[in-house]
């Protein structure tokens, strides 16, 4: 998954993280409905490793909402400071977070500035081939979005003659023209103009970011005009790629370590929880 190389708000700041205790909480009636993303097999049975770091020094950069950005007040907050939060919690190791700028990630974690980069890192990028990754936390799929009176009654099988805003040259306009030839493809300057279409009905339905498209649904700007339908999509060479933590090549343990963490808060219900605090309307 790539980024743009935005400079972040503080360079280099190091904010250590408390383990302050992360519950889970009673599930309420609403929650329940909410489709939380399960990336780990719940009948597979996983030891806690013999090597549990005493500490652990993660690196990102602040200027990826709702991931790690920083609140009015200038404090650090986001899905993955407080997952790298509960994550030390499940280990009982020290932790703290540094700040740097995007680009520099990497060599700061090859001189050993920080242990594990939490900053979205693409897996496919040469400089990252050498490195440990554990296990997806977060995949970030592909939806479509229809007029809200058309949500239960669309059917992405018959999409026949259906125009179909996508953004020119991206992988969802790719997706849209491989899988569904019959469609009417209309192909925008932006991911902005084709959410319009929808809006205006130019368009039937528009395919893009599930994300993004979960912060623009009940926006002011979407004029409550919308609602996901079918899907999710994470087709594989298109939306497959997900988010996970990186360290060095020659620190497996750490990253062994975090991977049983990571089932651990899946398993005990804090993943959901931190899934349901930061994207209250889930994409999947």
């Amino acid at each position: 998954m790539s980024r743009s190389l935005v400079k972040p708000l503080v360079a280099g700041a190091v904010i250590a993280i408390s383990c302050a205790a992360l519950s889970a909480g009673p599930a309420t009636a609403q929650d329940s409905q909410v489709r939380v993303p399960n990336f780990w097999d719940p009948k597979a049975v996983h030891d806690r490793p013999a090597a549990i770091p005493d500490k652990i020094q993660f690196l990102a950069t602040d200027d990826y909402p709702p991931f790690v950005f920083r609140d009015p007040q200038g404090r650090l907050t986001g899905f993955n400071v407080d997952l790298a939060r509960a994550l030390c919690q499940e280990l009982g190791s020290s932790c703290s977070l540094r700040i740097k700028d995007f680009e520099v990630l990497l060599p700061a974690l090859e001189e050993e500035e920080g242990d594990a980069v939490i900053s979205g890192l693409s897996r496919s990028l040469p400089s990252t081939r050498r490195l440990n990754f554990t296990d997806d936390y977060l995949k970030l799929p592909a939806r479509f979005v229809v007029p809200k009176d058309q949500a239960e009654t669309f059917d992405e099988q018959k999409l026949t003659g259906k125009a179909i805003a996508v953004e020119t040259g991206s992988r969802y306009e790719a997706f849209v023209t491989r899988f569904w030839p019959e469609a009417n493809v209309l192909s925008l300057e932006s991911e902005a103009a084709a959410r319009e279409a929808v809006m205006s009905g130019k368009a039937d339905a528009h395919f893009g970011d599930g994300l993004s498209l979960s912060f623009w649904l009940p926006s002011e700007a979407a004029e409550g005009c919308c609602a996901f339908a079918g899907g999710p999509w994470l087709e594989a060479g298109y939306f497959d790629q997900g988010m996970a933590i990186v360290t060095r090549q020659s620190d497996p343990e750490r990253a062994a370590a975090l991977n049983y963490a990571l089932r651990q808060l899946h398993q005990k219900g804090v993943y959901r929880e931190l899934y349901l605090r930061y994207f209250p309307l889930s994409f999947y």
